[in-house]
């Protein structure tokens, strides 16, 4: 790493690279140089905020372990996403301990272990401008779009490595004139809930390659609107960043939002392109349903108390798993929701995901429903088959 470099470096960054600070940075800091010459990044900028994609598997656990044992230690304290040994209600299928050896070697790493993939919301909020390195595709998103902070779409060992070092490659979304809309989104279509902006998120493949900006939606949207739209985009695209005109910060206007340029392609959206993304994640017996997940990504308050009140003074008949973070399940218990959920025959779980094969594996087979086509997405992996529907049809089928 010694050679020639397309990038500058300080002397602070140059030291780090030839191991003044330990073997540990010097290999954190190999991984963002050589990061930032693949995309020709010039140079590492300060990053304040980072959250790792921890996966509890056998590589993710290799490099945590490789980089501690190298004396690393984390600069900038990131956040976690969700893992699967703490969970209280089925016993992890953990054979090789990875799930304990990827705590373990975080904590010393010096990682807040949160457990959620949603840290924008209590635990690791970025204020607008701040650059940060994200990895989390539904937490990236968000933290681009509706923040207007910076970040990439980080892995999960470039994220760590930016702990670590405190710095990442300026490429990519670090830069202004790649966080200008390039395909405006006319939207024809009423959004009334934040599943209709699910369903609008699942239209990725229509939006097309680039940064879309949407027109047509009111200016009064949720928070869980917004994490509904980003995630799904993600679902059915691959997108760093979006723009909504009179929403999102760096869209005041349409005309911000594109930089005064005109768009590359335009885009309708109509109430028929809605409903058939709909029905490409509800093929399938509907009458068999035998548990009900939520919380991809992790619900926020707003939603489990939503929950909580469709549950009032009703039973499911079949197991509803709900999945949040340890922040909201403790306000719910305090608030009383915790309570009146668990009376409903929910389980409310903190701490993991939906993606855990450790955790859902036993329910291959089986037919489900979710109100997250993400969840559908990712759990039909390892076999599970999801219907797809808003939360309070999920909750009465669940009744």
């Amino acid at each position: 790493m010694n050679g020639e470099m397309r990038m500058q470096l300080t002397k602070h960054q140059q030291d780090l690279l030839d191991g003044v600070y330990g073997q540990g940075a010097s290999l954190a800091m190999q991984v963002q140089v050589g990061i930032g010459e693949c995309f020709d990044a010039r140079r590492l900028v300060r990053v304040t905020r980072a959250h790792v994609v921890l996966s509890a598997q056998e590589a993710d656990v290799w490099f945590a372990e490789k980089l501690l044992d190298a004396g690393a230690a984390c600069t900038v304290p990131p956040t976690v996403n969700p893992g699967y040994s703490l969970w209280r209600f089925v016993a992890a299928d953990d054979p090789s301990g990875c799930m304990r050896r990827t705590h373990d070697a975080y904590k010393k790493l010096g990682a807040v272990l949160t457990y959620s993939c949603t840290p924008y919301l209590f635990d690791n909020i970025p204020v607008y401008g701040e650059v940060t390195a994200y990895s989390e595709t539904s937490a990236s998103i968000y933290v681009n779009s509706v923040i207007g902070a910076r970040t990439n779409r980080e892995g999960a060992n470039s994220a760590l490595c930016a702990a670590v070092t405190g710095y990442a490659p300026e490429y990519g979304m670090l830069l202004n004139e790649n966080r200008l809309a390039t395909v405006m989104v006319k939207v024809q279509a009423k959004l009334e809930s934040e599943f209709d902006f699910a369903l609008l998120g699942l239209l990725g493949e229509k939006v097309g390659k680039g940064v879309p900006v949407f027109t047509g939606i009111a200016p009064h949207m949720s928070t869980e609107a917004l994490i509904a739209l980003g995630t799904q985009l993600n679902v059915s695209g691959s997108f760093e960043m979006f723009h909504i005109a009179g929403v999102t910060p760096d869209a005041k206007t349409l005309e911000e939002a594109l930089g005064s340029k005109q768009p590359r392609r335009s885009v309708t959206i109509t109430e028929q392109d809605l409903e058939r993304a709909l029905e490409k994640y509800n093929s399938g017996d509907k009458d068999d349903i035998r548990f009900v997940m939520l919380g991809c990504p992790h619900y926020t308050y707003t939603q489990l108390a939503q929950a909580a009140r469709l549950m009032q003074g009703a039973r499911a008949r079949v197991p509803v798993y709900i999945l949040t973070s340890a922040a909201v399940m403790r306000l719910a218990s305090d608030m009383g929701l915790l309570q009146t959920l668990e009376a409903a025959g929910c389980h409310v779980i903190e701490d993991t995901c939906v993606d855990q094969k450790a955790c859902w594996g036993g329910l291959a087979g089986q037919t489900g429903m979710t109100d997250s086509p993400k969840c559908a997405y990712y759990t039909k992996t390892f076999g599970l088959n999801m219907q797809v529907a808003d939360l309070s049809t999920c909750l009465r089928d669940a009744v």
